[in-house]
Formats: C-alpha cells, sequence, structure tokens
C-alpha cells in the first residue's frame, strides 16, 4: 500500500514540476517581453518621439499656389503633400479604410488583440495584425529596417507609439494624419493630392468606386497602381475585394457592391509635377517671388521659409478660366501657324535660319552647344572639347517635342547637333492679361511648352517691339502739344540731321512697303497710327524730342537704363518685355493712372496666419485727356488699319487666312483700342489690345531673330500675334461671369481735344491741317 502511495506521488509531483516550469517560463517570457517593451518605450532601441513630437509630427508639407478663384493652380515641393481635415474627407473614403485595413478600429486602443492572436496562430497566413494606427506609427517614425531582427524591435516601437497615439488623438484625427501622410506615389502624398492626380478632383468629391482603388493602393501602391499599364487588372480585382469588404462590414449592400464591381476603372489622371498642370511659366515666375520675398522676410525665430516643407498658401492674381482660356489660343494658333511656316521651310537651303551664311548657321549652333546641360555636364567631368564634340554627333535615341504626338512628344533618334536645330524650327510665344484698374495679372503664358521650352516670353524675354512703341510717341505728342488725331501731317519723305539729338549722320525712316504712294499727301494722325506710317511717327518724336518720350515709358513702368534718347526708338527698335508692355498700355485705359502688376495678392502660412499682403502702388503718368486721347488714336488700329481683322469677314477666302490665321472670324462689335507691331525682317510679331477694364498683349517669334517667315504677309503682327488675342477674347466674352466690358472707354468731362473726326474744325477752324508752328 505504502508502495503503491508512493508510485502515485511520483507523477504528481512531476506533473506538479511540469505546471511549474511552464508557468515560470511563461512569466519570464511575459517579463521579457514586459521589459522590451518598457525598454522600447523608452528609446533603448531607437529615438522615441517625445510628447511635442506626438502633437506635431514632423511632415514635408507643399506649398500651394492659387487662382483668384480658388483653384490650385499648382505647388512647391519635395513631397506633394497638402493635408485636410477630417471633414474633408468622404463617408464613403472612411468606411472603406476601416472596412479594409481594421475592421475593430473604432473598439481596441492601439492594438488588436484579437487580431494579433490570429496572426500568431496562422504565421500571417490569414491576414496581419496592423491596426490603422500602428500603420501610422510606422509612417511616423520609423525607418525602413536592415533585419529582422531589427524589424522585431521595430515593431515593439510601432506597438508603443501606437498606444501614445491613441492617447494623444481621437480616432478620426487618426485617419486623417494616416490618409495625409500615405505616399500614393507619381507625387501624389497623402489622400487631396492622390484625389486630385488619379481622378481629377477633391476627396469630398470621390465615388465610393474611387474611394475604394485608393485605398486599395494602401496594400501596395505599386502592385496595385491603376495608372500603370501593367498593373490594371491588379487595381481593378483589388479595388472589389475592398467594395466585398465594405458589403460584409454592413456599408454596402450586396446590391449595391455588385454595381460598384461592374465598373470599369476609370481614371483622370493628371501629374501635379513642376513641368505640368496650368500656368506653369506663373509658376516658374512665382517661384522666384516668393524666394526673394524670403529672403527679405524671416521667420520670428529669424530661421527661413521654405517652400518645400511649410505648407505656405500663395494666393495669386491669375483667374483659372482666363488663364485657361489663354493656353488654349497659344496652343491652337501656334499649332497652326507652324505648320505654314515648316512648309515656306521646305525649300530654304539655311533652314530654319534665313537671310544667313553657312558660317553663321554654324557660329548658331556653337553657341547653343556650348550653353547645353550636355556641355557643361561633360566639361565638368574634365572632358576635351574634341570629345564633347564628337558626342554632338552621334545618334541616340530621345524624346522631343512634338505638335503632332499625343501629349507633345515623340520619341526618336537624332544626333544632338540635329536637336539643337530641330527645336530652333519652333515658334515661341508670350501672352499676359491684366485688369487695368487693380494691375491683376489674369492670365500668363510664357511659352508654347514649358516642359520642353523653359525661358519665358513674359518676363524674362526682351524682343523689338517694332510698332507698339510708337503710341508712347503719340501720347507724349498729345500730352505736351494738345495735338488732335484728327490733325494731319504730310507723309512725304522726312530727315532729321545729323547732329540733331547726337546722330552722327542723317536718319530718314522709310514706310512700310516703301510704296511712293505712301509718300503723297497729307494723313491724320488717326489714320497714321492705324496705318503705321513711319514718317509722320518721325514727324512727331522731333516735334516731342526723343527724352520726354523716354521719360514718359519710364513713368509707365518700362526700363529705360539700355533705351538711347535718339529718334529711331520712335519705329520700336527698343527691346521691351511683354510684360513691360501690357503695364504700360493699361494706363492709358487706366485714365493716365499707373498700377504696378499684381502677382501675389496674398501668403498664408500653413496655419493661415496672413505672412504678406499685397499693397496696390500707382502713379498719376498723364492726364485723363491725354490718356482718352490715346485710346482713341488706338481705336482707329482695329477700325481701319492693321488691326481691322478682328471685325468682319471681308478676307476669310484669302489663302494666307485660311494657311495662317487661326480662330477667324472674329466679328468683334465693341470697341478696341490697339496697335499691331512687326519688326525688321519678320523676327517679331506684336499685339496689344485693350477694352476698358482688360489689356492683353501678345508676342509670337522665334528663339533667334534669324529664324522667321520670309514675307510680311504671314510675318507681321496681324497675323502671327493677332489671332490669339481674337481667340482668347472670344471665349472670355462667352463667359458671363468673367464681366469683361463691351462698353466705350470713358470720356472724360470737359474733353478739350476733338476726338470725332467728323466733327472737327466745324465750329471753330475748318481748316485739318496742322498750323505752321506744329507743321513738322
Amino acid at each position: 500500500m505504502a508502495e503503491s502511495r508512493k508510485k502515485q506521488t511520483k507523477p504528481r509531483q512531476s506533473k506538479r514540476k511540469y505546471i511549474i516550469g511552464f508557468w515560470t517560463v511563461f512569466g519570464i517570457g511575459l517579463l521579457v517581453v514586459v521589459i522590451l517593451f518598457l525598454m522600447a518605450g523608452w528609446g533603448a532601441f531607437g529615438k522615441m518621439p517625445t510628447f511635442e513630437e506626438l502633437e506635431n509630427p514632423e511632415t514635408n508639407l507643399a506649398t500651394e499656389v492659387f487662382s483668384s478663384d480658388g483653384k490650385t493652380l499648382g505647388k512647391y515641393y519635395n513631397e506633394n503633400r497638402t493635408p485636410v481635415k477630417y471633414d474633408d474627407l468622404p463617408e464613403n473614403l472612411v468606411q472603406a479604410l476601416v472596412a479594409t485595413e481594421d475592421e475593430r478600429y473604432y473598439h481596441h486602443s492601439g492594438i488588436d488583440a484579437r487580431g494579433t492572436l490570429r496572426a500568431v496562430a496562422y504565421l500571417g497566413s490569414k491576414g496581419g495584425a496592423s491596426t490603422i494606427t500602428q500603420q501610422l506609427s510606422k509612417l511616423l517614425f520609423s525607418d525602413v529596417p536592415d533585419s529582422k531582427i531589427e524589424r522585431v524591435f521595430q515593431k515593439m516601437k510601432e506597438w508603443v507609439i501606437a498606444v501614445r497615439l491613441e492617447r494623444q488623438y481621437t480616432k478620426q484625427e487618426i485617419i486623417t494624419m494616416y490618409l495625409n501622410k500615405y505616399d500614393f506615389l507619381y507625387q501624389a502624398v497623402g489622400i487631396r493630392s492622390a484625389s486630385r492626380i488619379y481622378f481629377g478632383k477633391e476627396p469630398k468629391e470621390l465615388k465610393t468606386e474611387e474611394a475604394a482603388v485608393l485605398v486599395a493602393m494602401l496594400k501596395n501602391p505599386i502592385l496595385y497602381n491603376p495608372a500603370k499599364e501593367e498593373f490594371k487588372d491588379n487595381a481593378l480585382t483589388r479595388r472589389n475585394q475592398v467594395l466585398k469588404q465594405m458589403e460584409k462590414n454592413g456599408y454596402l449592400t450586396p446590391s449595391e457592391k455588385d454595381s460598384l464591381q461592374s465598373l470599369p476603372l476609370k481614371l483622370d489622371f493628371s501629374p501635379e509635377g513642376h513641368d505640368e498642370g496650368m500656368a506653369t511659366y506663373f509658376r516658374a515666375y512665382v517661384q522666384k517671388f516668393l524666394g526673394e520675398w524670403i529672403d527679405k522676410n524671416p521667420k520670428p525665430d529669424g530661421s527661413e521659409y521654405n517652400i518645400y516643407r511649410d505648407g505656405l498658401k500663395v494666393y495669386t492674381s491669375i483667374d483659372s478660366k482666363m488663364q485657361e482660356y489663354a493656353e488654349e489660343a497659344v496652343e491652337q494658333h501656334i499649332a497652326h501657324l507652324q505648320k505654314e511656316f515648316a512648309r515656306q521651310n521646305r525649300n530654304n537651303p539655311t533652314a530654319p535660319f534665313r537671310d544667313v551664311e553657312k558660317s553663321e548657321v554654324d557660329q548658331i549652333v556653337e553657341s547653343a552647344m556650348r550653353r547645353s546641360d550636355r556641355w557643361r555636364q561633360m566639361k565638368a567631368k574634365d572632358m576635351s572639347e574634341e570629345k564633347i564634340r564628337a558626342s554632338f554627333d552621334k545618334e541616340r535615341e530621345m524624346r522631343v517635342f512634338s505638335w503632332t504626338s499625343p501629349k507633345h512628344t515623340k520619341d526618336t533618334v537624332m544626333t544632338p547637333r540635329d536637336s539643337i536645330l530641330y527645336y530652333k524650327s519652333y515658334l515661341q510665344a508670350g501672352m499676359m492679361s491684366m485688369r487695368p484698374q487693380t494691375g491683376e495679372v489674369k492670365a500668363w503664358v510664357g511659352g508654347t511648352d514649358f516642359k520642353h521650352f523653359k525661358y519665358d516670353h513674359v518676363k524674362q524675354g526682351k524682343r523689338q517691339v517694332g510698332s507698339t512703341f510708337k503710341p508712347f510717341v503719340y501720347a507724349t505728342a498729345i500730352d505736351q502739344l494738345k495735338m488732335s488725331p484728327c490733325d494731319t501731317l504730310p507723309k512725304n519723305r522726312f530727315t532729321i540731321e545729323a547732329g540733331k539729338y547726337g546722330l552722327l549722320e542723317d536718319w530718314s525712316p522709310r514706310n512700310a512697303g516703301d510704296d511712293p504712294d505712301s509718300y503723297v499727301g497729307m494723313m491724320t494722325l488717326k489714320d497714321a497710327l492705324a496705318n503705321s506710317v513711319n514718317t509722320v511717327t518721325a514727324r512727331l518724336i522731333d516735334r516731342t524730342g526723343p527724352r520726354p518720350v523716354i521719360d514718359l515709358i519710364d513713368k509707365l513702368g518700362i526700363d529705360t537704363r539700355n533705351i538711347p534718347a535718339v529718334p529711331s526708338i520712335a519705329l520700336g527698335t527698343a527691346d521691351l518685355s511683354l510684360f513691360e508692355m501690357v503695364s504700360a498700355y493699361s494706363t492709358f485705359a487706366n485714365e493716365g493712372v499707373y498700377v504696378k502688376p499684381v502677382i501675389v495678392t496674398r501668403i498664408e502660412d500653413k496655419n493661415g496666419t496672413v505672412l504678406y499682403q499685397n499693397v496696390p502702388q500707382t502713379r498719376d503718368v498723364l492726364s485723363k485727356e491725354a490718356a482718352y486721347v490715346t485710346i482713341k488714336l488706338m481705336e482707329g488700329v482695329t477700325q481701319s488699319g492693321s488691326g481691322v481683322r478682328l471685325r468682319g469677314t471681308y478676307a476669310a477666302n484669302l489663302d494666307h487666312y485660311k494657311r495662317a490665321v487661326t480662330g477667324y472670324p472674329y466679328d468683334f462689335k465693341n470697341p478696341i483700342a490697339g496697335k499691331t507691331g512687326t519688326t525688321q525682317n519678320q523676327s517679331d510679331g506684336w499685339f496689344m489690345g485693350m477694352v476698358p477694364d482688360l489689356a492683353t498683349g501678345v508676342w509670337v517669334g522665334a528663339e533667334d531673330r534669324s529664324v522667321h517667315f520670309p514675307g510680311i504677309t504671314y510675318g507681321q503682327g496681324a497675323t502671327m500675334a493677332l489671332p490669339i488675342w481674337g481667340m482668347y477674347m472670344k471665349k472670355v466674352y462667352a463667359n458671363d461671369e468673367l464681366k469683361v466690358s463691351k462698353e466705350e472707354f470713358e470720356r472724360p468731362e470737359n474733353l478739350s481735344i476733338e476726338v470725332n473726326c467728323a466733327e472737327y474744325g466745324k465750329t471753330e477752324n475748318t481748316d485739318t491741317t496742322v498750323p505752321d508752328e506744329l507743321d513738322f
């Protein structure tokens, strides 16, 4: 019996031993886990975020540029992130996120115990256990681990951070932070950028099936990316899985799920790179503006603002619809005009150049080679000029600009030397539109394609302005001499002798075409400006003198430092920017008051604090009377002169209209003050046009002045530049919301200068010639 008890005691002692051993191991293991988590919380496995860092997690916030009507024009960023609030997230997006990524999100405190046990039991084969909060902690504070051991320690840190996040933030705030932080690729960091880039809309506007696509990408933004052709099927399958999860969790009915799953995957893919989107040239100028502003305006702590990280909000004067119309007009006309330009160059032995010798062509190409990135990069590697030059003659694959290809690019094979000639054959354009009364720039098109042609022809480029300079001469004469548009002057040849105004030789300008009839008889100032009669303009500047003209344009905002005080400036020999020309012309429409162009109206920090507010800068330049009379002179240009094609359809059947004049007929009936301009050899074509509350200028030409049309028919401003103005203004007038005037220019009270030539001289003097003392 004793022996029997002894046998029973042994198994019990053995069993107790195993039980004690088990609980001892379990306790030690649990203690180790607790210690490890405590160590992770203390930062033993890497720096942990402080309380302040949890309150304000560091992120790179893009600076956003807005139009005057509240549209996003573009962003400056290292990461294209613009945060949104929880109220800006659609319900379907939040539901899709929770149903797919964390079904028990609202019932745990950062760690899903049930999901964790399942993941451990099945080694992850039936899904992971990472909650939305843990995923956020990983995005915010964890680097990519170098080994599995590091990943274990990293996971512990994420658990600790997740618990802290849950204590610090509401569930809604955690969801918002997560969606604002996630990188959806293609510069789409955060849900707002992703919504705009993949679907062309704000997050609030996302449909359920679109929200499901973005949530599907959270699993792997590469493998399930709908914009990548090879992964579109993956994206569709994963989207449908998200919709199934939404049904499972009661957010969709079975019929709704089936209906949405049957829909095709549709995108409105619009990358927001620095070279893409609207107003690219304008945004490049604003970037420069911000750089200069930052240099002069440090933060309260003395550090500098960073446009790539600080999430500034920049509000500009640009109107998104007017900008859209301007870009469309430039693209349509230049693409059309380029076809005719190419046709006329087919038999040109020095194409695309004209009026040059082969040696000059070689010099142009040599200069372009030396300015190229290829030359600079190879030179930086200490390569010899012989090797560098040789590289320009080796064929290689390249992607080049083309009007006829989708997205204006095509893949081809050519030598870098040939690519220089290829790009120099393209016509360029600049266009700017502004409100004269406020100075607000409403549209800015600096070129035909920012990705391939970075040079800005609004502010950066300066070209000869031709006859568009003449209104400044006429305005000076009106202001000084009180001349009327109805006063007449001789058209005959006129010479200013050597010695006068410092001239080294006689100056005797010719009229365009040099037709003998263009030198016979008298002509009113209105008709002389309308038809760009050079001899009349020469008489006017001789009477006023060149210096008062320069003084006037200086007050009109034009940089006069490089403009000599000589009579030839009257014919437009000066190189000026389109920016300067539009702001100067606007003064005439604004009753003689110059308003400095407004680009940026306001800058705010990420919290909405105003950092900069534009203060209008104005000055009186001309009397209301002189400004109005100059306007009436320029109205003659569009009534009977070189701008008359803005009116009816009389020339619609002419060959050059069919081949080069885009958008005709324009058929405007309202008053328009304007001036065309064409420079020597047709290198530059200009048109400046104004209505009472909008002034717009257009320049068209090529990068090199030796690239131009062979004749005046196609090379004049009325053919090259005016059609852009015409198409733009037709669309502007068609949009009633823009409220652009079709009325007469406001006439000053007690106008002392007669502008109605039908009545001129009837009451006082029937002789409409200029008196002897003014006959110059």
